[in-house]
């Protein structure tokens, strides 16, 4: 599986946020994402999941046959909001997920063991702490599977616990050859990871070969 993005760009109410980003990605690869407040971090990984249109170049995922045919199709969103009913509980958001998008993986039960939250699969996800919730909609991606995470300031309200089990999450999925692309300003522990710089250079951004600074605590 390869995915290429070639001189993409993007918007924001109309405005131009980024332009000319490029890069490739094989099966295995990371990036991470870096770059000021209003750099065009999010606006750039919404663009690759397919919730806003580019304002211009390319998005082409090539190798993932009929099941992954496009980026949209292979690829897994975990934006700054955590996209769980307070209402329901742990279990039923998850399960609900795992069968709104097929591809089952692990189980509910082993995706909060995955993350530390054995105890809560019956309780409100509305009564969780911040980083509960967090960790909750991190389980979200182990209960379906998708060979493609796109990941928005991923390690927000986590504990360093929370981040080294996170870590281990990334590490793993790179191993059964999937793809990250994280925008953070922190560290993910991803040693082997190319680096976005948004905002650097003329035309919004640079790839380069630098690994994610730092390693998880």
């Amino acid at each position: 599986m390869r995915l290429s993005v070639s001189n993409l760009a993007g918007e924001r109410g109309g405005e131009p946020v980024f332009e000319r980003i490029s890069f490739d990605l094989s099966a295995g690869d990371s990036l991470v994402v870096v770059g000021e407040n209003g750099s065009g971090k999010s606006t750039l990984l919404r663009v690759l999941a397919g919730l806003l249109p580019p304002a211009a170049g390319s998005v082409d995922l090539s190798g993932g046959g009929e099941e992954w045919p496009d980026l949209m199709s292979a690829a897994h969103y975990l934006g700054e909001k955590n996209a769980m009913k307070p209402a329901l509980s742990v279990r039923e958001n998850l399960s609900f997920r795992q069968t709104f998008l097929g591809h089952a993986f692990h189980s509910v039960d082993e995706a909060l063991e995955a993350v530390g939250l054995p105890a809560v699969a019956d309780l409100p996800f509305g009564y969780l702490s911040t980083g509960q919730r967090r960790r909750v909609a991190i389980a979200g991606l182990l209960v379906s599977f998708r060979p493609v995470w796109l990941l928005d300031e991923p390690t927000a309200g986590l504990d360093l616990g929370s981040e080294r089990r996170f870590a281990q999450l990334l590490a793993a999925h790179l191993e059964d050859d999937g793809i990250i692309i994280a925008a953070t300003h922190t560290p993910l522990g991803l040693e082997h990871a190319r680096q976005l710089v948004m905002g650097e250079a003329p035309g919004g951004g640079v790839t380069s070969s630098e690994a994610d600074r730092g390693s998880a605590p």
